[in-house]
Formats: structure tokens, sequence, C-alpha cells
């Protein structure tokens, strides 16, 4: 069985998925291989995107499998996966490509047992961009359930929160001079530079909860400056900001405003994401785990997002649950290919247990 799952995972990190041609042209192998395994998938297109959506048993609770097809960007060796000292190395190895395989083979291990659920397979083409064509599309066309896992980097441990998400373009001003005489101007981005310290000093950044020490604030772009002799009259800095559940954006924006001379835009918003621990679902998942890991499973905080967010905010109690490994998102990912089939047992034994 590993064989198959880490041939699977290989075969998927080969399609280059970060292109939209790439990612669709793996959603319908993926549609393909499930077919050739008996498990009937279709494919939903939304604005170009592919995603693919399985379901198998006849009644009871509904648990999700959602897993993402696409990857960031890599130079072309890391699109070529290899396995030394039990590590699949390769681009979205362990973000999330040994995670879809592994559910699409438990998919065609149970669709022809009597299951006591439903369990709804969807692989997804955009989470790394949002996730807006993909589990949100899917979300909002009633492809919903009792619980939902998504198969993201965890090393089988269980993250029941995550931060959110509140990225913002500012735009300071300045008075633009000549670079010999700088005294004569209003430096924009000194100004800038400035207004991010009294940003970053706001108590809104020293928040901490039982899963999260603080919320996180990225200075992740400048834009500014003409020419090198010249003092720069604008400054555009984008800020990257991942918020705690339970505090409320539109506070953060506001005290954010009362420090900043200048014009604020919101590029982008995600809620957090906030599951009881104590949900019997959630109870059930994290026992499962333990019995096939013989370990006590952790519950934790991600830091980064996840499109768990979007069945959270139906109410749906979403988790993140992936195999081991390494690096995702940098060179030398890996994914530890003896916990692809540990992570299998334990969706198995979920699925079967209810």
């Amino acid at each position: 069985m590993k064989e198959s799952i880490v041939s699977l995972t290989r075969k998927l990190v080969e399609f280059r998925t970060v292109e939209k041609d790439r990612i669709n042209a793996a959603a319908e192998y993926c549609s393909e291989w499930l077919a050739a395994n008996g498990v009937h998938a279709r494919v939903i297109d939304n604005e170009g995107l592919k995603s693919v959506v399985a379901i198998i048993g006849k009644e009871g609770p509904t648990i999700i499998l959602n897993g993402h097809l696409d990857v960031v960007p890599a130079g072309p060796d890391q699109f070529i996966p290899y396995v030394a000292d039990g590590k699949l190395y390769g681009r979205g190895s362990f973000d999330m490509l040994g995670s879809v395989a592994v559910m699409m083979h438990v998919m065609a291990e149970l669709v022809q047992e009597e299951l006591p659920c439903k369990v709804m397979l969807a692989l997804v083409p955009d989470e790394e961009k949002g996730g807006q064509k993909g589990t949100k599309y899917l979300v909002e066309h009633g492809l919903i359930g009792d619980v939902v896992i998504c198969g993201e980097t965890t090393n089988l441990d269980i993250a029941v929160q995550a931060k959110g998400l509140l990225q913002l373009e500012i735009e300071i001003e300045g008075v633009s001079a000549h670079g010999s005489r700088p005294w004569l101007g209003d430096n924009a981005i000194l100004n800038a530079v400035e207004t991010y310290k009294k940003i970053e000093a706001l108590p809104i950044f020293n928040v901490s909860t039982p899963y999260f020490e603080h919320p996180s604030l990225n200075l992740a772009r400048i834009q500014a400056g003409q020419a090198i002799n010249q003092v720069p009259d604008r400054c555009i800095m984008d800020l990257d900001i991942r918020y705690l559940p339970g505090q409320n954006p539109s506070v953060l924006l506001s005290e954010i405003k009362g420090v900043v001379n200048g014009t604020i835009r919101v590029l982008s918003e995600g809620e957090p994401v906030q599951t009881n621990p104590d949900h019997p679902l959630i109870v059930r998942l994290q026992k499962a785990a333990e019995r096939i890991c013989e370990r006590n499973i952790q519950l934790f905080g991600q830091h980064g997002t996840a499109d768990t967010r979007f069945y959270a905010a139906r109410g749906i109690p979403a988790v993140e649950f992936g195999p081991c490994g390494a690096n995702h998102h940098g060179k030398n990912e890996y994914v530890d290919t003896a916990s692809l089939v540990t992570y299998k047992e334990v969706l198995t034994e979920y699925i079967c247990g209810f």
C-alpha cells in the first residue's frame, strides 16, 4: 500500500500544479484514477479552475476530506520527486499532495464497504491563492457535511484553530526635493517606517490565547522612490496581519487607522477558525489518531490560513490534520512515507468507527 500511495504522490508532484492548465490536468487525472478504482467522481469547473468531488456511503453523518491540488512555485528540479531515507522529496509532497494521495486511496478502499457514514472527497484547485474558486465555491453550492478534515501540514497532530487574515495597503505621503537637500523635503519612506513602528506598538498585537502567543504583523512590501537623487514623496507599504480567534478585524482596522496619517486599503480578509476541541467528532478523531500513532495527539493552532475557514464560517467543525514532513513552501520539501500509511490508517479507523 505504501508503494501505491508514494507512486500516486510522485505523479501528482510531477504535474507541477502552479498554473491553471497544470492544476486542471491534475484534477482530470485524479477523477480518472478514482473512476478506475471504482469511485464515481465529478469534475466541477468554476471560472476555468476544476475541482473534483466524490461521495461514498449512503447514510449517516458526512465526513469531508478536503485536499488542495495547487502548490506554490518552485524551481524545475523540485518537480522531479525522489525518495531517500524514507522521505519523498518534491514541491507539494508535504503541502499537501501526500495527503491527497492518501485520501484518494481511502476512498478507493472503502467504496465497496457498508459504511456507517458518508464520505465526501473534495479536491480543490486554489487553496494557495485564497480558495475562492475552489472550496468557497463548493461550500456556497451546498457541498458541506458534519465534520471536515483538511489534510494540511500538521505532523499527525490536529489543528483546531487558525489565525484570521487581514492584509492592508497603506499609502503614506511626503514632499519631494532634490536628493542633495533632503531637509527641504519630507521623506515618505521614513514616514512609512515611523508609521509601521506605531502600528507595531499597538496593544492589539500583544494579545495571547491558549493556542497562540500573539498575532503576527509582517511588513511584506514597500514601493517608493522615483530616482536615487530625489526625496520620495509617496510610499506604499503592504502589511500581512494574522489575528487571533476572538479578535475583531473591524476593531483592529480602527486601531490601525488611529495611528496612520495616510490612506488604508483592505487587500484581503479571511476569518479565523475556532473549532471546539471538545466537539464529539473532534474528540473521536483525536482518539483514533492516538490509538494508531500510540502517542498523545496534540491540539494546536495554525499560524497560517487554510480552507477550513470556509466550513468553519458555516458552523461546521473543521480541523487541519495531515502526515509528517518538513520544509513546505521551501527547498527540500518532503513528506515522511511511513507517516502516509499511518495517516491512511487513522482516516480509515475514524470513518469506519462511526
